[in-house]
């Protein structure tokens, strides 16, 4: 009966034949020519005011998933990149997000274990390859995850490869759900 299927329970192909670690994910834009110049700029060109527009635009798109008890984790960098790009676009996002939704933000429970290359020009194998085993639990937050309802942020969602390791690292420490919501969704044309 398709009248009983809502917008929400869609799922694409993708996870309909591969199911991912985390539970649901909602983005603001697809990423085309217009959202990228904006996440470029936002992520390499120091245009950090945007982080005013976007967070709210994400925190009223991600409203069912920012439930008081909720924790929200932005995707980290490694050092190396912090250091060269001097922050985190997905932590800024996620602490302007907590201060709008008054969900707890934990900028830091994510550690980029490892230096990866940059995924822009690699395929989806190659950006599963890339990011495998380069994200852990912070020390500081072990055993504070689970049970927990996890808000994974970031800017763009292309493979899902990134936000698949997080994921995993999150439920292997006990999450209970994690969705993600993102600027940007890369789709397959």
């Amino acid at each position: 009966m398709t009248d009983s299927v809502q917008p929400d329970d869609l799922l694409c192909a993708l996870c309909l034949t591969a199911p991912r670690p985390f539970d649901r994910a909602k983005s603001l834009f697809v990423y085309n020519d217009g959202s990228r110049k904006m996440v470029l700029a936002f992520k390499h060109g120091d245009a950090l005011h945007l982080h005013t527009t976007l967070a709210p635009l994400l925190a009223k798109a991600g409203a069912e998933f920012l439930i008081p008890s909720a924790v929200i984790v932005p995707v980290p960098l490694h050092w190396m990149r912090m250091v060269k790009r001097r922050y985190n676009q997905a932590a800024v996002l996620g602490i302007k997000i907590g201060k709008l939704s008054g969900v707890t933000c934990w900028p830091d429970a994510l550690l980029r274990t490892r230096h990866t290359p940059p995924q822009g020009h690699k395929n989806a194998k190659d950006r599963h390859k890339n990011v495998a085993g380069a994200f852990d639990i912070n020390p500081s937050y072990a055993g504070q995850c689970s049970g927990r309802d996890i808000v994974l942020i970031d800017d763009v969602f292309t493979t899902g490869a990134t936000l698949e390791e997080c994921a995993k690292v999150l439920k292997a420490a006990g999450a209970k759900s994690v969705n993600i919501l993102t600027v940007a969704r890369a789709v397959k044309e």
